[in-house]
């Protein structure tokens, strides 16, 4: 009894510090120890460069909005002038001119106006909607890419280390196949070309292993640039409970649904948009009302200096009307212009249809090839584990000789890195298929 409280204490305590564990990784910003993949997708959906440059750009769209409406507040505006006449306008009156006004005027005018049928406005009201949309969706497709590119990246350097231990461990059986082949021609039983031939293999062995690790850490500094680290600092990844083969399996029953794409939704709110711009072209037909008070500060004198001791203040209040009847057939040829852009994106869509039609079927087909060269390459690699492992007996035996072994034992490793690699395209072309499904899950 003490037993399982204990244990089921210990997992709590686990639970939690993973959870916490996750936690500070996103609120400090950093990776800190062995990172999964749900929290390195988490990771790159926070501090992706491109995430938060889209972020920006909502936050930029907002203000575009706000900008826009502002139009429906009250407009306030003051203007000021100081005017000095060198020579004051006559009237002729009873056989004299006689001047008119004084040689010094200022003024300060405040006027408001208020906005009350505008087309320009109605627009902007109703875009609001759409332009809110289109950057929500903005940010969903950089998010859908960043999970595809992240995951592909993670397995491709898990692929990379499960090679790693392969040559290894081919390694480690060339040294002692080298071994054998030097101790053997000590005895005289065989010539020293068997050793020289392990030690070749043993050479080109570890050139292999060089290169692999070179173009494993180049996959480090790849997957660095999607989180949106930088190239110096550390990362380590955690493979626990990561089997390749249990992520392999998908429903080829499920159907292409092309709204569950996000380039649908972005090209079908542009149509929207451009829908809600012939309306606009539409109520250029419309007339401009608006309404305005105005209250001014009036002084007026001979002399300059007692330009300001008096004021003479004047106000009013009224309604502007303003109504285009002719612009020259303008607003109809934009109205139809618009009408040819609408039908315009309605070709997109439809090109846009054919091309995840095409995308899914060459997602679907690499699939399908690849679990099929997956499964060819599992039996192959199980296949050469069994040859090698009677040649082997064999040749301890002195049945079969020293090529045969080496031979045996570059076919074994040679599937091995077959399964690997199309291991890895499975789960590669697998991430296309929901990507052109339209099925990522971006809620991490």
């Amino acid at each position: 009894m003490k037993f399982k409280r204990a244990t089921l204490l210990l997992c709590i305590a686990s639970c939690f510090m993973g959870s916490a564990q996750a936690q500070s990784n996103n609120q400090a910003g950093k990776l800190i120890g062995d990172v999964t993949l749900s929290e390195l997708i988490d990771y790159a959906l926070h501090n992706k460069i491109e995430v938060k440059q889209a972020d920006i750009d909502k936050a930029i769209g907002e203000r575009e909005i706000a900008s826009a409406l502002s139009g429906w507040l009250p407009q306030i505006n003051a203007t000021g002038n100081i005017v000095h006449s060198m020579q004051l306008p006559t009237m002729f009156i009873n056989g004299a001119n006689i001047p008119l006004g004084q040689r010094n005027t200022s003024a300060l005018t405040f006027q408001a106006d208020q906005a009350i049928i505008s087309p320009q406005l109605f627009q902007a009201s109703r875009a609001a909607k759409f332009v809110r949309q289109q950057n929500d969706l903005n940010i969903e497709s950089v998010r859908i890419n960043t999970v595809v590119d992240v995951s592909k990246a993670y397995y491709d350097i898990l692929t990379s280390e499960e090679s790693l231990k392969i040559i290894n461990e081919n390694i480690i059986r060339l040294k002692r196949q080298q071994m054998e082949a030097s101790s053997r021609y000590e005895v005289g039983l065989v010539d020293k070309i068997d050793a020289k031939r392990a030690q070749i293999s043993l050479n080109n062995a570890f050139a292999q292993l060089k290169s692999t690790k070179e173009s494993r850490d180049y996959k480090y500094d790849y997957l660095k640039m999607l989180l949106g680290m930088n190239t110096k600092e550390g990362l380590s990844l955690s493979f626990a409970n990561q089997t390749l083969e249990q992520n392999i399996l998908l429903d080829t029953t499920e159907i292409l649904n092309f709204a569950n794409r996000v380039e649908f939704k972005q090209t079908q709110t542009l149509k929207d948009i451009q829908k809600l711009n012939t309306q606009y072209q539409k109520w250029n037909f419309l007339p401009k009302l608006g309404a305005y008070a105005n209250y001014a500060l009036n002084y007026r004198n001979d002399s300059f200096g007692k330009l300001y001791n008096d004021n003479i203040p004047s106000s009013v209040v009224g309604l502007s009307l303003s109504l285009p009847i002719f612009t020259g057939t303008k607003r109809i040829q934009e109205i139809r212009k618009s009408e040819l852009q609408e039908e315009r994106i309605a070709w997109d869509l439809k090109n846009l249809e054919n091309k995840i039609s095409t995308e899914y079927a060459g997602a679907m087909a690499s699939y399908r090839a690849n679990m099929n060269e997956w499964r060819n390459s599992k039996e192959n690699m199980q296949l050469s584990e069994e040859v090698y492992n009677t040649i082997k007996l064999q040749y301890d035996a002195g049945v079969k000789t020293y090529l045969e072994l080496m031979t045996a034992e570059t076919d074994l490793k040679t599937s091995q890195l077959n399964y690997l690699n199309a291991l890895y395209a499975v789960l590669s072309s697998k991430l296309d298929i929901q990507k052109a499904l339209g099925s990522v899950n971006t809620t991490n």
